[in-house]
């Protein structure tokens, strides 16, 4: 990986405050082998994601390790509401947490909270591996780590604006197939083309661009990843593992059953 992706990894917190544009893959698997493959690819950052994937603890810890050693910065997408998984990531080397169903500024807040030390938050101290990666001292790990809020909810969006302002939120993220639902979608990736869909995206790039920090998005492949960075938004990240596995595994067996002919079993 060139040295200049290294440093990023190093300074995600940093890279994502000064809104650099920063380009991740989203991991739902439990396999660090998986993790690290991807990480290796050249990706800014790598979310293992630990609300809707198939991650526990030991997971996140190895999948982490696996991610620093290919040079990428690993963050974990926490459930939401829980200090105590934020602190866990933290306390295993992630480099940023993204909180999800933030609706209100108050939640906010206790994101922010629960990722820094006292006094400026609430963070109990116990670095176990990000004493080695991000090291040991309380105000130091503070700069070093990011605290990302997701914007998914109809109130999430009412309150965007207040939501950016909190003191100490890096960066907030769209979660799209929730906000889709919640803005009344039956079907909640056919939702993004909506077009208040479009008005809701724009709602939340502006608050965030107002208050000064990153705006991300989730995509489901690197051309929505180009649009929506040209767009404005400063960060995004690419599909799954899963997810991409499953198309690959399909493209490959309909090329393959091509070859059968026509009449074949």
């Amino acid at each position: 990986m060139p040295a200049a992706d290294i440093m990023i990894a190093m300074h995600f917190a940093a890279a994502l405050r000064s809104r650099q544009a920063l380009i991740g893959y989203w991991v739902t698997s439990d396999s660090p082998a998986i993790a690290e493959r991807l990480a290796s690819v050249g990706y800014d950052y790598i979310c293992l994601d630990v609300q809707h994937g198939l991650l526990d603890y030991p997971g996140v810890l190895h999948g982490l390790t696996a991610v620093a050693a290919a040079g990428a910065a690993g963050i974990v997408r926490v459930p939401p509401g829980d200090p105590a998984w934020i602190g866990r990531a933290l306390d295993a080397g992630a480099r940023g947490v993204i909180v999800p169903l933030v609706s209100i500024a108050g939640q906010a807040a206790a994101a922010v909270a629960a990722c820094r030390y006292p006094p400026a938050g609430q963070r109990s101290y116990g670095p176990v591996r990000s004493a080695l990666t991000i090291g040991p001292a309380p105000r130091a790990a503070d700069d070093q780590v990011a605290c990302i809020v997701m914007i998914e909810t109809s109130e999430g969006l009412r309150n965007a604006a207040a939501i950016c302002a909190v003191p100490g939120v890096d960066a907030v993220y769209v979660g799209p197939s929730d906000l889709s639902i919640a803005l009344g979608a039956d079907d909640p990736v056919a939702g993004w083309a909506r077009p208040e869909f479009a008005r809701a995206l724009g709602d939340i790039r502006s608050a965030a661009q107002a208050a000064g920090i990153g705006c991300g998005m989730h995509c489901n492949d690197g051309d929505a990843g180009a649009r929506f960075l040209a767009d404005g938004f400063t960060f995004v990240s690419i599909s799954s593992d899963l997810t991409h596995i499953q198309a690959a595994g399909r493209e490959h067996l309909a090329r393959a059953r091509a070859g059968r002919g026509p009449g074949a079993a």
